[in-house]
Protein backbone atom coordinates (compact mmCIF):
# COMPACT_ATOMS: atom_id res chain seq x y z
CA UNK A 1 0.00 0.00 0.00
CA UNK A 2 3.11 2.17 0.52
CA UNK A 3 2.06 5.99 1.39
CA UNK A 4 -1.48 5.30 0.36
CA UNK A 5 -2.96 5.99 3.69
CA UNK A 6 -0.85 8.71 5.27
CA UNK A 7 -3.35 10.92 5.25
CA UNK A 8 -6.48 9.86 6.63
CA UNK A 9 -8.97 12.74 5.39
CA UNK A 10 -9.09 13.74 2.21
CA UNK A 11 -12.63 15.72 2.00
CA UNK A 12 -13.67 13.87 -0.89
CA UNK A 13 -16.60 11.93 0.72
CA UNK A 14 -17.89 15.55 1.78
CA UNK A 15 -20.61 15.23 -0.90
CA UNK A 16 -21.76 12.38 0.06
CA UNK A 17 -19.89 10.01 -2.75
CA UNK A 18 -17.15 7.79 -2.25
CA UNK A 19 -14.80 6.35 -4.06
CA UNK A 20 -14.05 2.83 -5.48
CA UNK A 21 -11.34 0.29 -6.00
CA UNK A 22 -11.53 1.40 -9.67
CA UNK A 23 -11.16 5.19 -9.31
CA UNK A 24 -14.81 5.29 -10.21
CA UNK A 25 -17.75 7.68 -7.50
CA UNK A 26 -20.12 6.28 -6.18
CA UNK A 27 -22.88 7.61 -3.66
CA UNK A 28 -22.25 6.17 0.11
CA UNK A 29 -25.84 4.79 0.87
CA UNK A 30 -25.53 2.28 -2.88
CA UNK A 31 -26.04 -1.27 -2.40
CA UNK A 32 -21.97 -2.05 -3.07
CA UNK A 33 -21.13 0.37 -0.47
CA UNK A 34 -23.72 -1.19 1.56
CA UNK A 35 -22.40 -4.52 0.85
CA UNK A 36 -18.89 -4.09 1.08
CA UNK A 37 -19.39 -1.99 3.91
CA UNK A 38 -21.22 -4.79 6.10
CA UNK A 39 -18.63 -7.20 5.12
CA UNK A 40 -16.14 -4.64 6.51
CA UNK A 41 -18.75 -4.93 10.09
CA UNK A 42 -18.90 -8.24 9.74
CA UNK A 43 -14.56 -8.72 9.94
CA UNK A 44 -15.27 -6.39 12.77
CA UNK A 45 -17.13 -8.30 14.88
CA UNK A 46 -15.22 -11.45 14.14
CA UNK A 47 -12.45 -9.44 15.49
CA UNK A 48 -14.66 -8.77 18.61
CA UNK A 49 -14.76 -12.88 19.08
CA UNK A 50 -11.23 -13.44 18.54
CA UNK A 51 -10.78 -10.68 21.33
CA UNK A 52 -12.42 -12.70 23.83
CA UNK A 53 -10.40 -14.61 26.11
CA UNK A 54 -9.67 -18.11 26.18
CA UNK A 55 -10.78 -18.65 22.67
CA UNK A 56 -9.78 -22.63 21.38
CA UNK A 57 -6.57 -22.47 19.27
CA UNK A 58 -8.49 -24.13 16.93
CA UNK A 59 -11.37 -21.42 16.59
CA UNK A 60 -8.94 -18.88 16.10
CA UNK A 61 -7.09 -20.72 13.68
CA UNK A 62 -10.51 -20.84 11.81
CA UNK A 63 -11.43 -17.29 12.40
CA UNK A 64 -8.18 -15.75 11.45
CA UNK A 65 -8.44 -17.31 8.03
CA UNK A 66 -11.67 -15.69 7.69
CA UNK A 67 -10.92 -12.55 8.68
CA UNK A 68 -8.14 -12.33 5.43
CA UNK A 69 -10.80 -13.65 3.33
CA UNK A 70 -13.54 -10.85 4.39
CA UNK A 71 -11.00 -8.17 3.46
CA UNK A 72 -10.83 -10.40 -0.11
CA UNK A 73 -14.31 -9.93 -0.01
CA UNK A 74 -15.03 -6.43 0.38
CA UNK A 75 -12.07 -6.06 -2.15
CA UNK A 76 -13.47 -7.67 -4.81
CA UNK A 77 -17.35 -5.84 -4.06
CA UNK A 78 -15.52 -2.49 -3.71
CA UNK A 79 -13.55 -3.29 -7.30
CA UNK A 80 -16.17 -4.06 -9.60
CA UNK A 81 -14.94 -7.02 -12.29
CA UNK A 82 -12.61 -8.15 -9.59
CA UNK A 83 -12.03 -11.73 -8.31
CA UNK A 84 -10.50 -12.74 -4.80
CA UNK A 85 -13.31 -15.06 -3.47
CA UNK A 86 -13.10 -18.48 -5.19
CA UNK A 87 -14.76 -22.55 -4.96
CA UNK A 88 -11.87 -23.14 -3.29
CA UNK A 89 -12.54 -20.79 -0.22
CA UNK A 90 -16.04 -22.43 -0.10
CA UNK A 91 -14.97 -25.73 -0.09
CA UNK A 92 -12.39 -24.77 2.42
CA UNK A 93 -15.28 -23.25 4.72
CA UNK A 94 -17.31 -26.60 4.52
CA UNK A 95 -14.44 -28.93 5.21
CA UNK A 96 -13.76 -26.67 8.45
CA UNK A 97 -17.81 -26.40 9.33
CA UNK A 98 -17.92 -30.21 9.00
CA UNK A 99 -14.85 -30.56 11.32
CA UNK A 100 -16.42 -28.55 13.97
CA UNK A 101 -20.00 -29.84 13.48
CA UNK A 102 -18.98 -33.57 13.32
CA UNK A 103 -18.93 -34.22 17.43
CA UNK A 104 -21.58 -32.03 18.28
CA UNK A 105 -25.03 -33.55 19.26
CA UNK A 106 -27.72 -32.84 16.94
CA UNK A 107 -29.81 -30.04 17.28
CA UNK A 108 -33.90 -30.91 18.51
CA UNK A 109 -34.35 -26.98 19.23
CA UNK A 110 -33.23 -23.76 18.54
CA UNK A 111 -30.53 -21.95 20.56
CA UNK A 112 -30.84 -18.29 21.93
CA UNK A 113 -27.91 -15.99 21.35
CA UNK A 114 -25.56 -16.62 24.45
CA UNK A 115 -23.52 -19.08 25.94
CA UNK A 116 -20.93 -16.96 27.31
CA UNK A 117 -18.91 -13.92 25.78
CA UNK A 118 -17.26 -15.42 22.62
CA UNK A 119 -20.38 -17.37 21.88
CA UNK A 120 -22.83 -14.78 22.04
CA UNK A 121 -19.79 -12.34 20.02
CA UNK A 122 -20.01 -15.15 17.42
CA UNK A 123 -23.70 -15.02 17.72
CA UNK A 124 -23.27 -11.17 16.47
CA UNK A 125 -21.26 -12.16 14.00
CA UNK A 126 -23.37 -14.90 12.47
CA UNK A 127 -26.25 -12.21 12.13
CA UNK A 128 -24.35 -9.48 10.87
CA UNK A 129 -23.16 -12.49 8.01
CA UNK A 130 -26.93 -13.05 7.48
CA UNK A 131 -26.90 -8.89 6.71
CA UNK A 132 -23.83 -8.93 4.54
CA UNK A 133 -25.16 -12.10 2.43
CA UNK A 134 -28.56 -9.93 2.16
CA UNK A 135 -26.84 -6.60 0.66
CA UNK A 136 -24.55 -8.31 -1.87
CA UNK A 137 -27.87 -10.36 -2.87
CA UNK A 138 -29.47 -7.00 -3.25
CA UNK A 139 -26.49 -5.40 -4.95
CA UNK A 140 -26.88 -8.58 -7.78
CA UNK A 141 -30.13 -7.51 -8.47
CA UNK A 142 -28.57 -3.89 -10.04
CA UNK A 143 -25.13 -4.98 -10.97
CA UNK A 144 -23.43 -8.30 -11.31
CA UNK A 145 -22.12 -9.91 -8.48
CA UNK A 146 -19.92 -13.23 -9.15
CA UNK A 147 -22.01 -16.36 -7.41
CA UNK A 148 -19.04 -16.98 -4.99
CA UNK A 149 -19.41 -14.11 -2.92
CA UNK A 150 -23.15 -14.85 -1.65
CA UNK A 151 -21.88 -18.34 -1.05
CA UNK A 152 -19.25 -17.80 1.07
CA UNK A 153 -21.59 -15.50 2.84
CA UNK A 154 -24.01 -17.87 3.35
CA UNK A 155 -21.71 -21.02 3.89
CA UNK A 156 -19.70 -18.58 6.58
CA UNK A 157 -23.14 -17.84 8.31
CA UNK A 158 -23.81 -21.37 9.07
CA UNK A 159 -19.72 -21.78 10.18
CA UNK A 160 -20.47 -18.98 12.36
CA UNK A 161 -23.61 -20.80 13.86
CA UNK A 162 -21.75 -24.23 14.59
CA UNK A 163 -18.81 -22.14 16.23
CA UNK A 164 -21.40 -20.23 18.50
CA UNK A 165 -22.38 -23.65 19.68
CA UNK A 166 -18.89 -24.71 19.79
CA UNK A 167 -17.79 -21.61 21.78
CA UNK A 168 -21.23 -22.02 24.38
CA UNK A 169 -20.02 -25.67 25.11
CA UNK A 170 -16.07 -24.54 25.45
CA UNK A 171 -16.69 -21.56 27.94
CA UNK A 172 -19.09 -24.17 30.40
CA UNK A 173 -21.88 -21.83 30.04
CA UNK A 174 -23.67 -24.62 27.43
CA UNK A 175 -26.72 -23.51 25.04
CA UNK A 176 -29.56 -21.94 25.87
CA UNK A 177 -32.41 -23.59 24.19
CA UNK A 178 -35.56 -21.86 22.96
CA UNK A 179 -38.06 -22.99 25.11
CA UNK A 180 -41.51 -22.94 23.08
CA UNK A 181 -43.33 -24.91 25.51
CA UNK A 182 -43.67 -22.39 27.60
CA UNK A 183 -46.49 -20.57 25.00
CA UNK A 184 -48.42 -23.44 25.32
CA UNK A 185 -51.63 -22.83 27.30
CA UNK A 186 -52.69 -25.36 30.11
CA UNK A 187 -56.30 -26.82 28.67
CA UNK A 188 -59.27 -25.42 30.65
CA UNK A 189 -60.55 -26.66 33.43
CA UNK A 190 -63.75 -28.80 32.91
CA UNK A 191 -66.84 -27.53 34.58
Amino acid sequence: MGNRLSKIYTRTGDDGSTGLGDGSRVPKDSPRVAAYGTVDELNSTIGMVLACDGLPDEVREALTQVQHELFDLGGELCIPGMVMIEESDIARLEQVLDRFNDPLPALKDFILPGGGMAAASCHLARTVCRRAEREVVALGREEKVRPQAPRYLNRLSDLLFVLCRVLARASGHGEALWQHERRRKPAPAAD
